[in-house]
């Protein structure tokens, strides 16, 4: 008998890709794992990149280290020989290096379906996520849970855990997890065509990104490519019929079932809220007449209408796979939110300051601003070609004030005009340091005690901070120095 092993997991993986050709679109969060997962099997890589600043080329140096070719300052030309391209999310599908590879008949993946192609055969199956907002909230909700159960999991895709580390078995050949929770953006999607997903929700659909799609129904149909081949459920939220609409669409295997979310009292199939209390009339036993209680809606953190949605949604996937009620209790008192996400930051003379700097689009502030009455509301920043009209007329009767800063304010200001020209508006012009300490100052002159001075500014913030994350954290750091003061 020959003293040879048998091949593992890693071994085939390695038989697989040695030698193959393949080029990475991109380099960063995504293209640089993606290279070196290849190349540690044994394939050929070449990384194209359109930057060639002082971070691309320190980056290109390690990749160089680890056997990877990189092209700097050229991400349209195919390099020769490409047997397969794997893409960054961010590129969208109309770069020449794309047109190339699909005239030369060579296949484009993601970075997801690269992670799906090399899930080993006893990998853990994914509970997956998207929606116009509340994915990475949903999604952290959903691995909290999945803890609680006792499972081994982990939240990965678009946040946290590398999705390629997650699905490559160790050097055993072992598992590392049970199950993942998986959030995946429309660009994600996009490309990647043989995902199957156990169960999968769509938590809500606005116009977004439609500079990359190219149309509303191109960004549609990429967020319900994510309910193709679901073997147990198919998520929706009831209060949406778009997300319905693409489970009805969706080709899924015999006997996954549609389990709507919603915030009134669920039908049967559906899960929902009864007198303070979330239930389950989906996955019970007898779902005409039976209720099941999860938690209560003082478990979930904020108790917000939204964020009740969020765990609901992840509540019907750890559902769909097999975990107790308990769980799902224990899971969602153990959570806690990323911050700037309807973040409480102090109370002031009677009136609150939350941060909700990650609603970067209309339909999340809409959201925000749906979960207190009155408000005080900064916004503003860069609108992304967004309209504030529909926003600013659901909202008007909750506005004590606004606060406008950034670039494109004068559009929330027309809006404004338009729909609650009653309402206070003070329209700054700073775009330094202190702008946002001007902000809050000028927000709690308009407060009343009671009221709730909400930054949710329905617009990127690149127009005067790096990222939605420090502009938060100004408005966090000059609500405490207000604080300061009054103590």
């Amino acid at each position: 008998m020959s003293g040879r092993q048998p091949a593992g997991p890693r071994a085939e993986l390695r038989e697989r890709w040695h030698g193959k050709r393949v080029t990475v679109a991109g380099l960063g969060v995504s293209g640089i794992p993606a290279a070196r997962a290849l190349r540690d099997l044994g394939a050929v890589v070449t990384v194209v990149n359109d930057g060639d600043d002082e971070r691309a080329r320190t980056q290109a140096a390690e990749l160089a280290d680890a056997g990877v070719t990189v092209r700097l300052g050229d991400g349209a030309t195919l390099p020769e020989g490409t047997e397969l391209v794997v893409t960054t999310p961010g590129w969208q599908p109309d770069k020449p290096l794309f047109v190339a590879a699909a005239e030369a008949g060579v296949p484009i993946w993601g970075d997801v379906e690269l992670a799906w192609q090399l899930r080993g055969p006893d990998a853990a199956p994914w509970l997956a996520v998207t929606g116009t907002n509340g994915k990475t909230t949903t999604v952290r909700m959903l691995a909290a849970i999945l803890r609680a159960a006792g499972l081994r999991t982990e939240a990965v895709g678009n946040i946290g855990v590398s999705l390629l580390d997650a699905v490559l078995p160790d050097e055993n050949g072992e598992e590392k997890y049970d199950v993942l929770a998986v959030e995946l953006s429309s660009y994600q999607l996009h490309w990647a065509p043989s995902l199957r997903a156990h169960s999968a929700a769509v938590l809500n659909i606005a116009p977004d990104h439609l500079d990359w799609h190219g149309s509303m129904e191109a960004y549609t149909a990429d967020k319900g490519r994510i309910y193709e081949g679901n073997t147990v459920a198919c998520v929706y939220n009831v209060a949406d019929k778009a997300t319905e609409d693409l489970v009805r669409q969706a080709d899924v295997e015999e006997g996954c079932r549609a389990i709507g979310f919603t915030l009134g009292t669920p039908g049967p199939s559906q899960l929902g809220v009864v007198e303070g209390l979330l239930v389950d009339r989906a996955f019970v036993e007898n779902r005409s007449a039976q209720a099941q209680e999860l938690a209560e809606i003082s478990d979930v953190d904020p108790p917000a209408p939204h964020n009740i949605a969020n765990a609901l949604a992840a509540a019907a996937l750890a559902r769909a796979y097999g975990v107790a009620p308990a769980a799902v209790r224990d899971g969602l008192r153990a959570f806690r939110p990323d911050p700037h996400r309807i973040e409480h930051i102090a109370d002031i003379e009677g009136v609150s300051y939350v941060d909700d700097s990650k609603a970067t689009n209309t339909h999340a502030t809409e959201a925000s601003l749906a979960a207190y009455d009155p408000i005080v509301w900064i916004a503003g920043g860069l609108a992304k070609g967004a309209s504030f009209d529909e926003l600013v007329e659901r909202s008007a009767k909750r506005l004590r004030g606004v606060v406008l800063i950034g670039r494109d304010r004068a559009l929330i200001a027309e809006a404004l005009a338009r729909h609650a020209p009653e309402v206070p508006v003070v329209d700054l012009e700073q775009t330094d340091t202190g702008a946002m300490s001007a902000a809050v100052r000028a927000a709690a002159r308009l407060a009343e005690t009671g009221d709730t001075v909400l930054l949710a500014p329905a617009c990127a913030s690149m127009d005067m901070f790096v990222n939605y994350n420090k502009r938060g954290e100004a408005f966090a750091e000059a609500v405490r120095a207000l604080a300061a003061e009054h103590a």
